[in-house]
């Protein structure tokens, strides 16, 4: 299991849980939420944390979000740049979210040189990420995928290559159907799994080999 970070203590709190567990891993990174928390010297902190284990594997849940405005837009850009620049400085994928913001996604990683990049949970229409899926970027689903009005999100991943799609379940948030309202919690992500198997038209067997290996490649975990 990947365990995400979205600040500064869970960062820290991330890396003592992969450590404890052989079988979890995790990532370091600042939400946009807690952008507006960044301070001088936390680009150094994540850095040392980013170095500090074998267990970290990505950096993230960085990125934009333009639907809550938790922080000024162009502080979550400039900590989103610092993170990106992070990344690729450490050869370290990126876990990245996005609300309403992809436009400006898309230029922030323009600057950059990364080869592993996530669009977490998401929510864009097709017509907005294509051209990056066809430059390489994953795409992760989450419960959000099962629910009555997710239209949207149930054509891009009809429209996804199946080798660039991963599950997640972004817990504990957005549980899936059935088990929607309940505080979420990882063994809810195989409910996914059968909604891409069903859209695929393959197995939830295949469905399930396919993305756990995308997930391993993509974040070098055992095999």
């Amino acid at each position: 299991m990947l365990c995400i970070a979205d600040s500064i203590p869970e960062s820290r709190s991330c890396l003592d849980l992969a450590k404890k567990y052989e079988q979890i891993f995790c990532t370091v990174g600042v939400h946009p939420h807690h952008a507006k928390d960044w301070e001088e010297g936390d680009r150094a902190l994540l850095a040392s944390l980013a170095q500090a284990s074998s267990k970290v594997r990505a950096v993230g849940e960085i990125g934009l979000d333009y639907h809550y405005d938790f922080s000024p837009r162009e502080v979550q850009r400039a900590v989103f740049d610092a993170q990106l620049q992070l990344a690729q400085d450490f050869h370290l994928p990126a876990v990245v979210h996005c609300r309403n913001a992809i436009a400006d996604v898309r230029k922030a990683l323009e600057k950059m040189d990364l080869t592993k990049v996530v669009l977490h949970c998401c929510t864009e229409a097709w017509k907005d990420v294509a051209d990056l899926v066809t430059e390489g970027m994953r795409l992760s689903f989450t419960g959000i995928a099962t629910y009555p009005q997710a239209d949207t999100i149930r054509q891009v991943i009809r429209q996804c290559p199946m080798s660039q799609i991963m599950v997640e379940t972004d817990a504990p948030y957005l549980a899936p159907v059935p088990h929607r309202g309940k505080r979420n919690e990882p063994a809810f992500v195989w409910e996914v799994a059968r909604l891409i198997a069903n859209l695929k038209d393959v197995s939830l067997e295949e469905a399930d080999r396919v993305t756990t290996a995308n997930a391993v490649a993509f974040f070098g975990l055992p095999s």
